[in-house]
């Protein structure tokens, strides 16, 4: 045997065996895929299916919530030159209209004040909508305002910030601090 006959020996060898192992990698191929996609399709259509209905079906007395601040908020307010203290979240045109009341907690530190705390939603085009809580109790109260009071927003699908206000004429003493928690949105 000379070397010509070794390199097409050799050669036959190697191409029959990798041809052999194209023919086992298709046989698979042609299994796997259709198996592979249908479980996506599968997996994809219960998530949806699932996430639908665990949503609407939720016990009742619950309610789902878009938590928009978790940590405690302080307004510190000192009414010698100031005229309001205002602590304002950025919504960033926040779409609202799924949502149908605001919710969250508050107190005030002193409990001899007589303290009124202003809640605003402002649209990008400049609405302006605002609901007086009067005499904020020095103990945590759990406070839900209803979209529809808030008169003046016509859409809520944009809505630009969410500013909580206590104003001079709205307090008895010129200092004290009202705290604010558990902001959130309520379907």
């Amino acid at each position: 045997m000379d070397k010509k006959d070794i390199y097409e020996h050799l050669a036959k060898i190697y191409l029959d065996a990798s041809l052999k192992k194209k023919k086992k990698a298709r046989k698979y191929s042609k299994v796997l895929k259709p198996l592979i996609v249908a479980g996506i399709i599968l997996f994809l259509g219960l998530s949806a299916f699932l996430f639908t209905h665990l949503n609407r079906r939720l016990p009742p007395g619950s309610q789902l919530a878009l938590v928009l601040c978790p940590d405690v908020i302080k307004i510190n307010f000192h009414f010698d030159p100031a005229k309001k203290e205002i602590y304002s979240l950025a919504l960033n045109k926040l779409n609202l209209s799924r949502f149908k009341a605001l919710g969250f907690s508050a107190k005030k530190a002193n409990y001899k004040d007589n303290t009124s705390l202003r809640v605003e939603f402002i649209s990008p085009f400049k609405e302006k909508s605002e609901v007086y809580l009067k005499d904020i109790s020095h103990k945590w109260q759990d406070y839900k305002i209803p979209f529809s009071d808030f008169k003046n927003i016509s859409d809520w699908s944009e809505i630009s910030s969410l500013s909580f206000i206590v104003e001079e004429w709205n307090v008895q003493e010129k200092k004290g601090v009202v705290y604010i928690d558990n902001v959130r949105f309520l379907r």
